[in-house]
């Protein structure tokens, strides 16, 4: 048995009722703000270099950016002290980034052909903005690395303990008369990532393993050890003790929760709520420990292994 690899290609939808959209806008946009006085804070504290250099993976359709921008050039950062390099594969959605962040989509993707970038544009604040297919194409410089709701759409490896041993869980072709015609399945014997993931200590009956997550972040703090920089990194997860996030979705919601569109307003408002499913994962170069010790970044809670 073969598992299907399933290609989607991002687009831009809507389908939540009005009321709710602005409702959800208005606390999306103070977060997106409190972003941006973020990473000017602590930019500035590790001395403010210039030019500095904002990277943005799976930036979706600019908003987040665009924000952090409008929030900069009030603290005086435009134009050519910075730089924004965006990290995406959808066509689609570089021509929604370009035209939220530069006001126009130029199609003169072919003047780029012997670049690492596949686009280049100006932001309407002056600043050049690019993008890439990889985050290995971005230029090495101290860099502000953001990532929003990135890590949880990459793909995973799902497997579950059974009394045959370690299986991974497949989708298949079902040819049935269900609407969907794809299907859950546990693989017959060990795949390699039942092999390699696996831990002898492991003591849930269920894991995840996303290998492109752990490559992603392992370039980032490789990336900021030697060159130097900051990551944040913004996504719904859990402390290691949950089994299953692997969602089905529909129309921006999960099956089982469509009578409470509610709660996502809920969940921004009430702290514990918030600690529970959404986080923020900040990496900083080792020689700043010190430093960090005695100054915490705004909004984390110290911790020490």
């Amino acid at each position: 048995m073969q598992p299907v690899r399933i290609c989607l290609e991002a687009r831009e939808t809507t389908s939540l009722h009005p009321r709710y959209v602005r409702c959800l806008v208005k606390c999306y946009d103070i977060v997106l703000q409190l972003v941006g006085v973020w990473v000017y804070s602590e930019w500035y504290k590790l001395g403010s270099p210039k030019p500095l250099q904002l990277v943005e993976l799976g930036p979706g359709r600019g908003t987040l950016m665009q924000d952090i921008l409008r929030v900069l050039q009030q603290f005086g950062e435009a134009g050519s002290d910075l730089s924004v390099h965006f990290v995406e594969v959808s066509e689609e959605l570089s021509c929604k980034q370009e035209e939220k962040l530069c006001g126009v989509v130029q199609s003169n993707k072919d003047d780029y052909e012997k670049e690492l970038y596949f686009k280049k544009s100006t932001t309407t604040g002056g600043s050049p903005v690019f993008w890439y297919r990889h985050l290995g194409s971005v230029p090495r410089s101290f860099s502000v690395f953001l990532a929003n709701e990135f890590f949880d759409v990459l793909p995973i490896h799902k497997i579950c303990k059974t009394e045959d041993g370690w299986r991974e869980v497949l989708i298949d072709i079902d040819e049935g008369d269900g609407p969907h015609h794809l299907r859950y399945v546990l693989s017959r014997a060990e795949t390699p990532a039942t092999k390699v993931f696996i831990q002898p200590e492991e003591t849930r009956d269920e894991i995840e393993v996303s290998p492109d997550a752990a490559v992603l972040c392992e370039e980032l703090a490789s990336r900021i050890e030697e060159d130097g920089g900051i990551a944040l990194i913004m996504d719904y997860g859990h402390d290691g003790k949950d089994s299953s996030t692997f969602r089905n979705l529909m129309k921006h919601c999960h099956l089982d929760e469509q009578k409470s569109l509610i709660s996502g307003f809920k969940m921004l408002t009430d702290p514990l709520k918030m600690g529970t499913r959404f986080k923020f994962l900040a990496f900083f170069p080792a020689a700043v420990k010190d430093f960090l010790k005695k100054h915490p970044p705004a909004g984390f809670y110290r911790y020490e292994d």
